[in-house]
């Protein structure tokens, strides 16, 4: 058979359809009448020719037995979807196809006589291993992931090129050995595994010509020209880096001294922010902005007069100034005349770069002589106008990508609510880089802001752990007896008896209590003693080497002990964090509609929550006592509805774990710091850290008086220390209690001493549960329990 490249092959290939004709003889004893018969008709008509089953390499068969072959694949070519499939049958890894469906063979002749068809990416020094690993999945057994996308790219009758994805179909191929063929093991499988280039190590374990393969398979065809040319247009842009060439402005302003035929005018631009309406410079080597004069940002209102203002702006029209110094007097210095006139300049143009109506940016061209650039020669930028906006944008999106880039090497992902402040210290940084200083990224503070911590965490999940360890190890030290057992029965010696001594000291001295080194030392005695016993039993006796294989079937890999209580309950808080987080994550996309504020999330046993407001945060906008308020209430609302769907969600767990809920009311604004060393933020200064001391201890607190803990499954504890935030609180408290959320179970508290920290309350509210989302009906704690126990 001719081969589609040079060298040789492991694989002698012969066109053969006797898989598919076998399942004609299958058809034949159909129940089915029209499938027998169908069968029968197909057989029949290939009889004649033993070598459709045979096997054959002369191609020219293809051609005389063409409508044989086309009666044979009838089935695996449906008339009904041929104008609509790009499918063929061929020979895997070869540019021979036959049989094509009618959509195909129209790209073919549309693709014109001159074409040859041929795999794209097909390198010829990897094809005899591409047919090595075909070899060793299906006759040795070895399975080897070597998929690579393949692909045709084709002409379309316009001449342009389309790109179609390969998909092989192999359920008709056969491949069998020849006398050069060589049994292989693990052995050579690992050698061959670390030795991919080696092609000379493939060729002595797989020689040339020691298989046959017959057969042909099913080449469906996908038209992925789309996907293609999105990804082509994605490595372009990562790949382009213009702003970063020595030569990037040069040649920019050598484009428009061609085209005004001026030696002397200069090119500039300015980037602009919609979201606060201000002129910012677009960093890169060489780019300047002449109406900003080397400031880094600044108002459109005040870098532009009226009439400028709103022909860039509102009309995105471009301004001639033919006479710099004319309008620089006639405005008595006002802008943008001012700072033009300064430089020098004697006229100028400035052009929006607008995208869809949006403005991006300014282009300005200045020159120092008058007249020069006028209105007249401005419309020569109509030209050229849709290559600057090109430019610009791809100048705007490096410098957001460098700003992100900046922003996550500094300081990791950021919280939107504070993102504006770091792409202010990133621009500093960038511009601290570009002009060749040491660039340093300066602290982010925010003083002045009001915290709110809350948690809803899970009760006794400490003891719980210890619990599900417990019951593990008993049973994985149960079941090591009894192998022990059988051993000691079968092989009467010593060592077995004193093993299971050993055991069951082990299994004494956690039934009652699990001790902090126990599970380590059960590790250890396991690890180095017993596993050595089990591997030499397998090798002794079949019946204990079942019985141990039993008991290893049950031993989690991942920590190579049992793993079953652990589990259960891992899984367990698992998900409860994962319905929290996500309700809480939804919620406050919400709350940040409202007012802007950091937040951030974190998962332990439990989840907790910070969130910080105020005027230094929320950047543009007016902070005001009653966001504080609003939130604060916000916050207390989605306490309670987490708690909820905690306890919908409790009967469906695999441990039926509890949880508690409680919220730290601090009324003192205080300053937090951007710490650079750990990537988040914290409480600035000594004072506030008194915040951070009471948040890490409230809840491990006690009643003062008593040996109650502060927090409680079934109540919110709400912690403060000023009078007027109980007022604040039990106002919330009474409103929510009229939605539904609580009920009359309110009481105050006073909590015993911190370490370092005196005088805090609480109002611990009793929360009513709803049984579902329609239910009007409401449950406290123990009525839920008994309802979910019903």
């Amino acid at each position: 058979m001719k081969q589609d490249y040079t060298g040789d092959a492991p694989l002698i290939q012969l066109v053969s359809f006797n898989k598919l004709l076998k399942h004609y003889d299958e058809q034949l004893k159909s129940k089915d009448k029209f499938l027998a018969e169908r069968a029968k008709h197909v057989l029949d008509i290939a009889a004649p020719y033993p070598e459709l089953r045979d096997g054959f390499d002369d191609l020219s068969i293809l051609e005389k037995r063409k409508d044989i072959i086309q009666i044979i694949l009838a089935d695996t070519f449906s008339p009904v979807l041929t104008q609509n499939e790009i499918k063929a049958a061929s020979i895997p890894f070869a540019n021979l196809i036959f049989n094509s469906s009618s959509r195909f063979q129209k790209i073919l002749e549309d693709a014109g006589e001159g074409f040859e068809l041929e795999i794209r990416n097909l390198p010829e020094n990897l094809h005899y291993i591409m047919e090595c690993t075909v070899i060793l999945g299906f006759y040795y057994g070895f399975k080897m992931d070597f998929k690579r996308p393949l692909f045709y790219d084709i002409p379309d009758a316009n001449g342009v090129i389309r790109h179609y994805r390969i998909l092989y179909n192999a359920d008709f191929m056969e491949i069998e050995p020849t006398d050069k063929a060589k049994k292989l093991d693990q052995n050579d499988l690992d050698e061959l595994l670390e030795n991919f280039d080696n092609l000379d190590l493939w060729k002595e374990k797989i020689p040339p010509g020691s298989f046959i393969s017959k057969g042909f398979v099913i080449s469906n065809m996908f038209d992925v020209t789309a996907e293609h040319s999105i990804s082509e247009i994605k490595s372009t842009l990562i790949g382009s880096n213009k702003r970063g060439s020595e030569n990037f402005m040069d040649n920019f302003q050598d484009t428009f001294r061609s085209l005004f035929n001026l030696k002397n005018i200069s090119v500039g631009f300015t980037g602009y922010d919609s979201n606060t309406n201000r002129f910012l410079k677009i960093h890169g080597k060489g780019i300047e902005s002449f109406i900003l004069k080397g400031k880094e940002m600044e108002s459109c209102d005040s870098m532009l007069c009226d009439y400028s203002y709103d022909k860039l702006l509102n009309e995105s029209d471009y301004i001639a100034i033919s006479n710099i110094e004319k309008y620089f007097k006639k405005s008595e210095g006002g802008q943008p005349y001012k700072n033009l006139h300064e430089q020098g300049f004697k006229s100028a143009i400035l052009a929006p770069i607008a995208d869809e109506g949006n403005l991006l940016g300014v282009l300005e061209l200045v020159s120092t002589n008058v007249n020069e650039l006028n209105s007249i020669n401005a419309n020569k930028l109509i030209d050229v106008m849709p290559f600057i906006v090109s430019a610009v944008l791809r100048s705007i999106e490096e410098e957001q990508n460098l700003i992100d880039a900046i922003i996550q090497h500094e300081c990791t992902t950021v919280h939107s609510s504070v993102y504006w402040k770091f792409q202010e210290e990133a621009k500093h940084f960038m511009t601290q880089e570009l002009a060749g200083e040491q660039a340093s990224f300066n602290e982010i503070v925010f003083k002045e802001v009001y915290p709110l911590y809350g948690q809803i965490d899970i009760k006794d999940s400490s003891k719980q752990r210890n619990i599900a360890i417990q019951r593990d190890l008993m049973i994985q030290l149960s079941e090591i007896n009894t192998v022990l057992e059988v051993a000691k029965t079968k092989f009467k010696l010593p060592i077995y008896e004193e093993l299971m001594y050993r055991v069951n000291n082990h299994l004494e001295e956690i039934k009652d209590t699990l001790y902090t080194n126990s599970e380590q030392a059960i590790f250890d005695f396991v690890l180095e003693e017993i596993n050595p016993v089990f591997h030499h039993l397998k090798r002794e006796d079949k019946d204990i080497k079942t019985m141990v294989e039993t008991y290893e079937s049950q031993i989690d890999k991942t920590t190579e002990s049992y793993y079953d209580h652990r589990r259960n309950y891992d899984d367990s808080v698992m998900e409860i964090n994962m319905k929290l987080a996500a309700q809480l994550d939804k919620k406050q996309l919400e709350a940040q509609q409202m007012f802007p504020h950091y937040f951030e999330r974190y998962k332990t046993d439990g989840i907790e929550h910070n969130m910080y407001i105020g005027s230094a945060i929320a950047n543009d906008r007016n902070f005001d006592a009653l966001y504080l308020n609003n939130l604060r209430l916000w916050q207390l609302q989605i306490m309670v509805e987490m708690e909820n769907t905690h306890y919908a969600l409790k009967q469906k767990l695999p441990v039926p774990l509890d949880v508690a809920s409680l919220l730290l009311v601090y009324s003192t604004p205080l300053a937090i710091r951007f710490r650079m060393d750990e990537k988040k933020f914290d409480v600035d200064g000594t004072y506030n850290a008194r915040y951070e001391v009471i948040k890490k201890r409230i809840d491990k607190s006690y009643i003062k008086g008593t040996n109650e803990r502060l927090t409680q499954k079934g109540k919110l504890a709400i912690v403060y220390s000023q009078k007027k935030d109980e007022k604040e609180y039990l106002r919330y408290v009474k409103f929510l209690k009229s939605k539904g959320y609580f009920t009359n179970n309110i009481e105050i508290v006073e909590l015993e001493g911190l370490q370092g920290v005196t005088g805090l309350k609480a109002i611990r509210a009793e929360i009513l549960y709803k049984k579902d989302e329609k239910s009007a009906k409401t449950f406290t704690y123990n009525d839920l329990m008994e309802e979910l126990k019903a």
